[in-house]
This record gives structure tokens, C-alpha cells and sequence, in this order.
């Protein structure tokens, strides 16, 4: 048996060992990001490789390009976090300017367009179903984990966008844990996002600038 494909039946569905043990992670990582500690993008990144296995096996390129690119920016928000909290200080949380949301929104508008394209028409890229939305989750991923890398609030919001795409798509593909991982995904985006605006509104405005480029 090909070790992508290594996993447990239940109910007479396949599991993925690395769908579970990549979706375990990522829970993990959404919990780290909560406590703002520099161990969410190790994490991160370990859990984005294992995902990529799975998502090679069950032929879902969107999704499999989306671990690649968490795999990069694990490394920018690894490096980005360790200098916002340069001097042993706390990570500094803030909300988005209006002009950030803007570009963050015609990054998400422009990008999925794009990727769209690239799933149609490239065929080692073609997903099996919905190149729209695999698009959709890729450039997602990516303006949510490059808020997450700023510090920024907004990051959660995205998120939950994205999932609300993702389920439907991981379910359709076989990626069952991670379908049912999303709901609980929801949850913990719902509390992280309470938390870091109740945060970011405590700091005063001069000093709310946590990581800058």
C-alpha cells in the first residue's frame, strides 16, 4: 500500500493518517495563535507538509498548493512574530486601516480570478471538482495567513470566509476529517477573534503597531 493512502476505515470511509495528524496540528496552531506564541508557525509548518501529503492523495491541487504556500509564509510569520516580539516584549495585536482591508479584499477578488484561471486551463494544476472555489481556499489561506503574519485582527474574519467554502470542498474530496474539523475550526476563529479585538482595542494608538515589514 502507498504510504499516502496509509489510514483506518470508519464506517466504510478511508481516514488519512496524515489528513488526521495534519488537521490535529492545525487545531493546534489556531489554539497557539489564540496565546500569540511564537510556536504557531513551527506547527504550522509541520502540520502544512502532512496536509500537502494528504491533498496529493486525494488529487485536490487547490488545496495542495494552499499547504506549499502555508509552508512559506509559516517561515515570513516565523520571522515577522520573533521581530514584533523582539526584547522579550508581548506580541502587539491591531486591527486593520481601511486601506489594508482594501487591499486585503482586492488580494482575495483578484487572486482567486487568477488561480481560477490557472486550475482551468493548466492541466497538471485541473482540479476535480470546483476550480472556483479550490481558488477560492488557496488565496484565502494566503491573505488570512498574511494578516495572521502582521498581527493583524482581520486575520480571523478571513478565515472563517474561507471555511465556510472548505467544508463543502474537503467532503466532496474525502478529506472527511478535515470537514469535520472545520466546524470546530469555526469555534476556536469565533474566540480567537474576541480576543485579539478585545486586545487590540486595550493598546493605545501610538503604540498599536505590532509587526511592520
Amino acid at each position: 500500500m502507498n504510504w499516502l493512502d496509509a489510514g483506518f476505515d470508519v464506517s466504510g470511509e478511508h481516514i488519512l493518517w496524515t489528513d488526521l495528524a495534519g488537521n490535529v496540528l492545525s487545531l493546534a496552531v489556531v489554539w497557539l495563535a489564540m496565546r500569540k506564541t511564537l510556536w504557531t508557525w513551527p506547527v504550522q509548518l509541520a502540520g502544512a507538509l502532512l496536509l500537502l501529503a494528504a491533498s496529493v492523495h486525494a488529487d485536490v491541487p487547490g488545496n495542495a498548493l494552499k499547504q506549499v504556500l502555508f509552508g512559506v509564509l509559516a517561515l515570513y510569520g516565523w520571522a515577522m512574530w520573533a521581530r514584533g516580539r523582539r526584547g522579550g516584549d508581548p506580541l502587539v495585536v491591531r486591527s486593520a486601516t481601511a486601506k489594508e482591508r482594501a487591499v486585503l479584499i482586492a488580494a482575495l477578488a483578484a487572486g482567486t480570478a487568477a488561480a481560477a484561471e490557472l486550475f482551468l486551463h493548466v492541466d497538471w494544476l485541473k482540479a476535480a471538482w470546483s476550480p472556483w472555489a479550490n481558488a477560492y481556499i488557496f488565496v484565502g489561506s494566503a491573505v488570512a495567513t498574511f494578516a495572521q503574519s502582521r498581527a493583524l485582527v482581520d486575520f480571523w474574519i478571513v478565515w472563517v470566509l474561507v471555511d465556510l467554502v472548505g467544508v463543502p470542498v474537503a467532503l466532496h474530496s474525502g478529506l472527511y476529517v478535515s470537514g469535520a474539523v472545520y466546524v470546530i475550526f469555526f469555534v476556536m476563529v469565533m474566540v480567537g477573534f474576541r480576543n485579539w479585538l478585545r486586545e487590540a482595542k486595550a493598546v493605545p494608538a501610538p503604540g498599536n503597531k505590532a509587526v511592520t515589514a
